[in-house]
């Protein structure tokens, strides 16, 4: 019997991927119909001229509302976006230390960017897969440039705060005078299981990042808002970094069809994420947390990655569904794990149809 090695099942998995008709989590869109859906929804006549006026403009103006905020940048990443505005308090600070959580995006999947580019040293306040508590960030002696929570913590299982506690934390940054940035990815998706608004998560920070191209849909790109005078200083770091393309209008387009479109049903999103939290544990699996804290959760299988993702590649093959992405190996031998993302294209499906087709990725 010839064997399956894991560079044949990824040539297997982009092959089927390409030639499936349904997708449960990210639909795909070919680029001439994305680009027929951006010159439907564009709203402004006007080009923007390095990320100035036109349909930029008009999406950093609703991004400092929603988040109620003075000011608002647009950047292409979110990377340049976190590391300009730490940059801008470190300088002002005096000091290049900040507060991070060790399973932070800032410090798994940026190349140590924040050492290497800007000369920051990072404190770690915990590596455990939850959020940082106050007693962690009061065992950080000295001076502090600034703090970041990311929510929800993406690298833990898209952890989320009580509502009690993010309030506490960010209590006690404001006690000691060091600014807290939100890392806010996915904070669209958070406002549901903290039960407030995008504004009031934003007021306990001094400053906050959020994405567009995730559960929005946008094409790419980010924003950061704050303080006028701290969003100046980060414009000036977007120069410096190559941020300020000649034109950004195609990401602002998109960017602004996802607040006006997918914004809304967040609530839905994370409410379909709990009633599929509870039919897939019914089939054998196990979700983390439970119950979700927003639309994504990691789902476990008692089955070796290799096995079950060979059985979700055979399955793609057969159906020409897309369900999940590539399967993990979990801390716990013999099992493994895949994160899944509720969003709009989900909500086309039944939970016990979603529920049975995970299922049959365990009887295979």
């Amino acid at each position: 019997m010839a064997t399956t090695t894991s560079d044949d099942l990824r040539a297997r998995r982009k092959a089927a991927a390409d030639n499936c008709e349904r997708w449960l989590s990210h639909r795909r869109v070919s680029v001439p119909d994305r680009l027929r859906q951006l010159a439907e929804v564009a709203t402004d006549g006007e080009t923007d001229s390095y990320g100035s006026g036109g349909e930029v403009a008009a999406l950093e103006q609703e991004v400092a509302e929603l988040l109620g905020k003075p000011a608002a940048v647009f950047l292409p990443t979110g990377v340049m976006a976190q590391q300009s505005v730490l940059r801008v308090y470190a300088d002002r600070a005096g000091t290049g230390r900040v507060a991070v959580h060790g399973l932070s995006h800032l410090l798994v999947h940026e190349l140590n960017a924040l050492e290497e580019v800007h000369h920051l040293r990072i404190e770690r306040l915990t590596s455990e897969p939850r959020q940082p508590r106050p007693d962690e960030l009061a065992a950080i002696p000295g001076k502090l440039a600034a703090v970041t929570l990311e929510l929800p913590l993406r690298d833990a299982g898209f952890v989320l705060p009580s509502w009690d506690e993010l309030v506490v934390f960010a209590e006690s940054c404001a006690e000691r005078g060091v600014p807290l940035h939100l890392d806010g990815a996915r904070l669209w998706e958070s406002t549901p299981y903290l039960e407030h608004s995008l504004a009031e998560v934003a007021a306990l920070a001094s400053s906050v990042y959020v994405s567009f191209y995730k559960v929005l849909g946008g094409v790419s790109g980010a924003a950061l808002a704050g303080p006028e005078d701290v969003i100046a200083e980060v414009r000036r770091w977007q120069r410096r970094l190559g941020g300020n393309l000649y034109s950004l209008f195609p990401y602002a387009v998109s960017a602004r069809e996802g607040l006006r479109t997918v914004l809304p049903v967040m609530g839905d999103l994370h409410q379909r994420a709990v009633e599929l939290s509870m039919a897939l544990q019914s089939e054998g699996f196990r979700v983390f947390p439970e119950p979700p804290h927003s639309n994504s959760f990691r789902l476990y299988a008692p089955r070796a990655a290799e096995a079950i993702e060979l059985s979700a590649v055979e399955r793609m093959e057969t159906t020409r569904e897309s369900i999940c992405g590539r399967w993990q190996p979990a801390d716990v031998p013999g099992w493994s794990w895949v994160e899944l993302v509720v969003s709009p294209a989900t909500l086309e499906w039944q939970v016990d149809e979603i529920a049975k087709a995970f299922g049959e990725l365990l009887a295979r």
